[in-house]
């Protein structure tokens, strides 16, 4: 089972750090946001992470790389504490796979197919941050309490921010379970069926990957998850874990990056 990480995109809203930098690599604390997103996946019941890559973003491999001699010179120096650093970020089981063209999330998702062999498969948006690592394990819980089922996740939020999100539709099955009827992109809040919004995790189902194979292009010519999850949906059940606010982070813009790190530096 792997647990894909869609990495490839411009993190426009960074810029201009993110020109030189990529957005992942950016610090949280003490390491790169992606070295996070990482060991969840790694945390969970993924035998590797799949990271789908950009071509120009070298700096992410070169984070997850054996460095030996950099060990070495920090052990010479009496600098363990960082060489055990070093040598355990080179050690993680980290693969890549490369999204040669910008064409949504459905479609960095794809990217993985092979990487996934028709098994069951995670997906981790990089702008979430869950330090707990307990997430993957509960969303596991849920899709084997029923039948092996897609699981997301999904969080409240404000009336103020609902048309911000992709909502879901449906009913609560057990204490912080629901069923999923729809997935509703961003809509206005008197449309709005629920205040649960997608968290960025994701447990699915092999069908999801050839489902994406077959969605066509919408806005801006990308490739939507969303539209995949619609279409399992005439097919297979869904289920989505309501999840604490307080057990992720968004890094998503400038603010909530800042906000993020405030708080886990507060918690250290």
């Amino acid at each position: 089972m792997k647990a894909i990480i869609p990495a490839a995109g411009l993190g426009t809203r960074f810029l201009p750090a993110t020109k030189a930098v990529p957005k992942e690599m950016l610090l949280v604390v003490d390491r790169p946001a992606i070295q996070y997103v990482v060991e969840e996946g790694l945390a969970s019941a993924a035998d590797e992470v799949i990271i789908v890559n950009s071509r120009e973003k070298h700096a992410i491999e070169e984070h997850f790389s054996p460095n030996p001699d950099l060990v070495s010179l920090l052990r010479e120096r009496g600098k363990n504490a960082y060489a055990d650093a070093v040598e355990y970020v080179g050690n993680l089981n980290v693969g890549y796979v490369y999204q040669d063209e910008a064409l949504g999330l459905g479609h960095a998702v794809l990217c993985a197919a092979e990487a996934a062999a028709g098994e069951p498969f995670y997906v981790l948006l990089g702008d979430v941050l869950v330090p707990g690592n307990q997430m993957l394990p509960a969303m596991q819980a849920v899709s084997d309490a029923h039948g092996g089922a897609s699981v997301i996740a999904v969080m409240p939020v404000p009336d103020e921010e609902v048309s911000r999100f992709g909502v879901i539709a449906g009913s609560e099955v057990s204490e912080g379970v629901w069923k999923v009827d729809a997935l509703v992109e961003k809509p206005a809040l008197e449309d709005a069926p629920s205040n649960l919004a997608v968290f960025g995790r994701y447990l699915l189902t092999p069908r999801v990957m050839e489902l994406l194979a077959q969605v066509q292009p919408g806005v801006g010519g990308e490739i939507q998850l969303t539209d995949a999850l619609d279409a399992l949906l005439v097919e297979e059940e869904m289920y989505a874990l309501v999840v604490d606010p307080a057990d992720g982070f968004d890094t998503g813009t400038v603010p909530s990056w800042l906000e993020t790190n405030n708080t886990l530096f507060a918690q250290r």
